[in-house]
């Protein structure tokens, strides 16, 4: 039987209400956007604001500009070790481990096809038998993406889809989550071989940005509701830290790393982790 927060989540008229929430969280009307970012903090009273670059969230002119704040350069530490890849996000472990062919673990013995999580067939065989980490980033949590390794940008996917909740519950009784979401995957070539970043859109989550193609996702930002791959052959070079993305609130990031590296053993599923500390070696 399924819980009734998830039974409402397949009735509900998902991308209606996430594109409202998104235009809401876009105003500048003053003391709507104040009384959206003091209920906010009322709602999550740990968000820390001390460290962030603006640390009065009522200079910022949007709900979403004071979500997406940037942190001071201090205020995370990355990783020293240049063989690391570092957590691209603040969040916690939703899943690791090693994908068994073209298929990965996610919750209760849901499996993922690679394939169908890329929506490249081509591109998946990259990732046979590699690790991969699954970030889940909370309201609370900050949402800027970074890069966990050095590489160059050689492909972006835009999957449409639908927009299912990415909690810790949703992924549980939701089958193939993470291939029915709207996501962005992006391919990076690095000194090891391919990586992929996936950020994956959730509910209520009023858009996907990239570093190069601005605001990707939802459909009609400049990209159509079908699925589309941007090759850059030419590329861009990013380095380990890099910001490449950020999320108008809470979701998901999965990375698949290549074969040959190596996770930290000391990853705990469902364990609070921030960005810039290392996931695995080389």
């Amino acid at each position: 039987m399924l819980p009734f927060d998830i039974i409402k989540q397949y009735l509900a008229p998902q991308h209606a209400i996430s594109r409202f929430g998104g235009l809401l969280a876009n105003n500048k009307i003053p003391w709507l956007k104040n009384y959206l970012i003091r209920y906010f903090l009322g709602q999550y009273p740990e968000v820390n604001l001390s460290e962030a670059l603006e640390p009065n969230p009522y200079t910022y002119d949007s709900f979403n500009d004071f979500f997406t704040r940037k942190l001071k350069p201090e205020a995370r530490i990355i990783d020293a070790n240049p063989n690391s890849i570092i957590c691209p996000a603040d969040g916690c472990i939703q899943n690791f481990g090693l994908m068994q062919e073209n298929q990965f673990i996610q919750a209760k013995n849901h499996l993922y096809s690679v394939d169908s999580v890329l929506a490249n067939p081509e591109m998946a065989k990259n990732f046979k038998n590699s690790p991969f980490v699954t970030i889940y980033l909370a309201p609370k949590d900050y949402h800027r993406v970074h890069l966990p390794f050095a590489g160059k940008l050689t492909d972006m996917i835009y999957v449409p889809g639908k927009l299912f909740s990415v909690n810790i519950l949703t992924t549980e009784h939701v089958p193939g989550l993470f291939a029915k979401n709207e996501r962005v995957v992006a391919l990076y070539d690095t000194a090891y071989g391919p990586m992929a970043v996936i950020l994956v859109g959730a509910m209520i989550v009023g858009s996907i940005d990239t570093a190069w193609a601005g605001k990707v996702a939802p459909a009609g930002c400049g990209f159509s509701k079908k699925i589309q791959h941007t090759p850059y052959p030419a590329g861009s070079n990013y380095q380990k830290a890099d910001e490449v993305g950020f999320f108008t609130l809470g979701s998901t990031v999965i990375v698949l790393l290549p074969p040959q590296a190596k996770l930290n053993p000391n990853l705990k599923a469902l364990a609070p982790i921030q960005m810039g500390e290392a996931i695995a070696n080389f």
